[in-house]
């Protein structure tokens, strides 16, 4: 298992968990990135932050360290 902020650009990966228990992870959660979904690395930050994803249809920016608390798996 890998995380999120591992993804390699154009790669598929669905969400596996999200790691923690605080305001940030319901925030992850409540942005779409919930166990199950599909997930698209579209773009980086030309110094590699933030990251652009693409979730449920719509574009998600997120900072590295908050990648980071997302599990996946490769579909």
């Amino acid at each position: 298992m890998t995380t999120l902020a591992e993804t390699s650009r154009g790669k598929q990966v669905r969400v596996v968990q999200i790691i923690g228990d605080d305001s940030l992870s319901l925030r992850l959660m409540e942005m779409g990135l919930t166990p199950g979904v599909e997930v698209a690395l579209i773009g980086l930050a030309p110094l590699g932050d933030p990251m652009e994803f693409e979730v449920r249809d719509y574009r998600l920016s997120l900072r590295r360290t908050e990648a980071s608390r997302v599990v996946v798996e490769q579909v």
